[in-house]
């Protein structure tokens, strides 16, 4: 027969934005850093610095040695590839949803990325010497970092495939919905140029991509700010790419962060 035993399991707690500060006293909204444990979290936050991420900061430069990461507290970071001859495309996004410099904190000292500051915020820094000493202490952290990394190359192989495959419309509406999750906000700074960049075309492609979102209403762009007025209309628009995105990031835009705490559950016990 089944007998039924109550047993006891994590429950969920919510950490708000803000409950948590860095040792200047600055509220933290980084959905990593509020998704460890408080004991976790007292460990790591002496090494935190309190920074202002401007706008068109690099943080990183490509082939150089990673020495700092960063975890946003708003704002928009680019993981951009550069050729020899200068031309670039976006190979990733980030926000507060995740953190910069992650791959030197699994072993990879060196990046061929730039990782550069596209809409300007604060955030947190601390020495990725540090954050790698400490990390054997702060395992809830260590696995929080390699889910974030495997979704961060899982988004950057997503985009390389899109932008190789889908109109540029398509991509515009997949970047203006990623971005808009990163950034929490309806308008999104931003020029033609700059999104020509991010979507791997030329600046007529991404003005006529442009076109076709602002005579459908679903977006509106004036005075280098795009604002996107219908959500849902955006959705429908996109490729795919944003959706199976979505899927790996590894703390939901949408969704405070959580923590465990004890709840009880019902688990089966089978009786011969």
């Amino acid at each position: 027969m089944i007998e039924l035993i109550v047993v006891s399991i994590p429950k969920l707690q919510v950490i708000q934005p803000g409950e948590r500060t860095s040792p200047e006293g600055k509220p933290i909204r980084n959905k990593l850093l509020l998704s460890i444990s408080d004991a976790e979290f007292r460990l790591i936050r002496p090494l935190l610095k309190f920074v202002s991420l401007p706008h068109h900061e690099t943080l990183h430069q490509p082939h150089r040695i990673v020495r700092f990461a960063y975890f946003p507290n708003d704002g928009l970071i680019s993981l951009v590839v550069e050729m020899h001859d200068g031309t670039s495309v976006e190979a990733g996004l980030l926000g507060r949803d995740g953190a910069s410099g992650i791959s030197a904190v699994l072993g990879l000292p060196r990046s061929p990325l730039r990782e550069i500051v596209q809409i300007s915020g604060e955030g947190l820094m601390l020495r990725i010497s540090a954050l790698r000493e400490i990390l054997p202490s702060t395992p809830e952290l260590q696995m929080i970092l390699n889910r974030y990394a495997a979704g961060l190359a899982m988004q950057v192989a997503q985009t390389a495939a899109c932008n190789r495959i889908h109109k540029v419309e398509q991509r515009l509406a997949r970047w203006l919905l990623i971005a808009q999750d990163r950034v929490e906000s309806g308008a999104v700074p931003l020029t033609h140029d700059f999104l020509a960049t991010m979507l791997g075309t030329d600046r007529p492609s991404v003005t006529l991509a442009a076109g076709i979102l602002q005579r459908k209403e679903i977006i509106d762009y004036a005075r280098g700010s795009l604002k996107i007025l219908n959500r849902k209309k955006l959705e429908s628009f996109a490729c795919e790419c944003y959706n199976i995105v979505s899927q790996y990031n590894v703390a939901p835009t949408n969704t405070p962060a959580i923590l465990p705490i004890d709840r009880p559950r019902l688990q089966r016990k089978i009786h011969s």
